[in-house]
């Protein structure tokens, strides 16, 4: 079993990996439109989005999904309660993720050396998704 997030964008999806795939390299693997739906099979909130917003898309990064959509919802929620949390062994990487991902967006807590990590940053990104960027210490168990 695998648990994978699906991330809700308010009208910035297209944006949003864009960015993602420019920053953390991710890979396009699907996307549909709201209008490359069929209409048969979506209800009212779809009927009524933009047809150019995103009905569901997926990124590969690393080995992970990252499901995403526009949310046809009015007066969607923010994002909360949750962050989307990469790591890697390699400090450089993990430095330049933290650095990509605040651009445009709000530094939580800045980058730098904890008890358990070389390199640990949390950050909410430009769309307003918060992410934890980790480089565990060898031994550490994040």
């Amino acid at each position: 079993m695998n648990v994978q997030p699906y991330v809700f964008f308010a009208g910035t999806c297209q944006q949003a990996i864009d960015f993602y795939c420019a920053v953390l390299g991710a890979t396009l693997q699907f996307k549909m439109t709201f209008a490359e739906a069929p209409q048969e099979s979506t209800g009212a909130e779809c009927a009524a989005a933009p047809p150019d917003g995103i009905m569901h898309a997926n990124l590969l990064i690393g080995s992970t999904q990252l499901m995403m959509s526009d949310d046809p919802t009015p007066g969607a929620k923010a994002h909360a309660g949750y962050a989307l949390s990469i790591a890697t062994d390699d400090l450089a990487k993990g430095k330049a993720w933290f650095d990509g991902l605040s651009q445009g967006g709000t530094v939580r807590m800045p980058w730098g050396e904890t008890f358990w990590a070389q390199g640990f940053g949390m950050l909410t990104d430009r769309f307003g998704v918060p992410w934890m960027v980790n480089v565990e210490k060898a031994g550490g168990g994040a």
